[in-house]
């Protein structure tokens, strides 16, 4: 008989007002007795409507009755035939917009916590070291890959364990994307993406880092050099600006710029590493997503005795995961809605000061069918700060862009493709993830690259 509580099983986390003092993850995960509990809450329902809004197709009904088994590797296994990445998934995934949204479980109660179950299969098989995959037979075809983030590697994998001899060009010194450079420790560990990664090193995958495609070597180099067909995975990393006044202020950081800082390049060791970070005692970030939560519990964790968000639209509006935004109010993150930056202030040195603000109202909808914020005449209002991160959204770098003749792509810098497939305007270039969509979730863009991989492998066949 299936477990008909109307609520999850709850996941052990840090203390508030601990974590928000340390990097060290949030969630602590299931234990084997709390993952098979939970997985007793699913119905296994014939259509596994969860299952339809996943982008990757997990077999989600399948892995989880392995898990109520207490067959925890072989529920690894169901969740590793379609996808690379089950370890990130389980953490980073917004299933409450997704798989778990269409669980038939959340309409009279929480749905299953499938993201949950995901990353314990996961992290299990990763403490038992066993090998998670083996290395396909060569067909001895060439295939490239351009940028080791998300999308770059799940199509890497794919193409990978079809047999082709692939091999990935990034432009940091570390694969990952934004898995590395973006997300935080606490609600990623690197430890986890580089055994990811390892894992497709072990399926063949070659990847070539301080490689950036348009400078050092161009897609057309790499089709005239033999690769058969080229996946453009390259993100959104250009950071957007609001282009007011006071933004080249020092003390001013793009969240790209912050979070890199932070994550990749592990600033919050300094000394212990190369790379420092200054942060103030107040901090305003500005912004609504999930990269503004993510640069505002950074700054609490980095000793900001003061972080706010600052966001124009009012809570309901904002495009955050609600875990995330839970998790930063707990973490004491204060939240000023319906508030728009117009100016940055600074002192004769050159360094910020404050933020002059104006309140907002919503109007009419806008084009994203949310309502549109009017400034409220006479509200400006000046707040002191020391540092500001403007965490509004990136662009597509336009590098490969200006280097690849015959490649169409949007006016705001993505690449055009012209169907689900990937396929770009360029013959045996395909694309897909931030680049073509602009910034989006892990998720999406993992789904992207799994689309493309199955693309390329039938332009390749079709074209022996």
């Amino acid at each position: 008989m299936p477990n008909m509580s109307l609520k999850k099983v709850s996941m052990p986390e840090q203390n508030p007002q601990v974590r928000n003092k340390n990097f060290e993850e949030v969630a602590l995960g299931y234990t084997p007795e709390m993952a098979m509990e939970e997985a007793t809450r699913c119905l296994h329902c014939k259509n596994a409507p969860c299952v339809n809004g996943c982008p990757v197709n997990v077999q989600i009904p399948d892995f989880i009755a392995k898990i109520a088994e207490g067959d925890f590797d072989a529920a690894y296994d169901v969740i590793a035939q379609t996808t690379s990445l089950p370890a990130v998934c389980g953490r980073v995934c917004p299933q409450e917009n997704q798989c778990e949204g269409k669980c038939v479980r959340g309409i009279k109660g929480e749905p299953v916590g499938i993201g949950r179950l995901e990353r314990f299969a996961a992290d299990y098989r990763m403490k038992q070291e066993k090998e998670t995959v083996q290395k396909p037979q060569s067909n001895g075809i060439k295939v490239a890959v351009v940028g080791g983030g998300p999308a770059g590697l799940t199509c890497a994998g794919d193409l990978a364990k079809l047999g082709y001899e692939v091999t990935v060009f990034e432009a940091f010194h570390t694969p990952g994307g934004v898995l590395m450079y973006g997300i935080p420790e606490f609600r990623l560990p690197k430890e986890i993406v580089q055994k990811e990664i390892n894992a497709l090193k072990n399926l063949g995958v070659t990847i070539q880092t301080n490689m950036v495609v348009g400078k050092v070597v161009s897609v057309d180099e790499l089709l005239a050099d033999g690769f058969r067909a080229v996946f453009i995975g390259s993100g959104a990393g250009l950071p957007s600006f609001m282009k007011m006044e006071g933004e080249n202020l020092n003390g001013v950081y793009s969240a790209n710029e912050f979070l890199t800082r932070i994550n990749l390049m592990k600033a919050y060791q300094f000394p212990e590493t190369d790379t420092p970070i200054k942060i103030g005692n107040k901090v305003a970030i500005v912004g609504g997503g999930n990269v503004a939560m993510d640069a505002a519990r950074s700054a609490k964790r980095l000793g900001a005795e003061e972080v706010s968000i600052v966001y124009r639209r009012s809570e309901e509006e904002m495009p955050a995961r609600l875990e995330e935004v839970h998790h930063a109010k707990e973490e004491g993150i204060q939240f000023k809605m319906l508030t728009n930056p117009v100016r940055i202030l600074g002192d004769e040195n050159g360094w910020v000061t404050g933020m002059e603000c104006v309140k907002m109202e919503l109007g009419e909808p806008d084009a994203s069918g949310r309502r549109r914020p009017v400034p409220v005449k006479g509200s400006e209002e000046v707040l002191p700060m020391d540092t500001i991160v403007i965490a509004i959204g990136q662009t597509p770098n336009p590098l490969i862009k200006a280097t690849t003749p015959g490649l169409e792509t949007q006016t705001w810098g993505g690449i055009v493709v012209k169907d689900e497939a990937g396929q770009t305007s360029k013959e045996g270039v395909y694309a897909g993830g931030d680049v073509v969509t602009g910034a989006a979730t892990v998720i999406l863009a993992m789904g992207a690259g799994k689309n493309a991989a199955a693309a390329m492998d039938a332009y390749i066949r079709g074209n022996k």
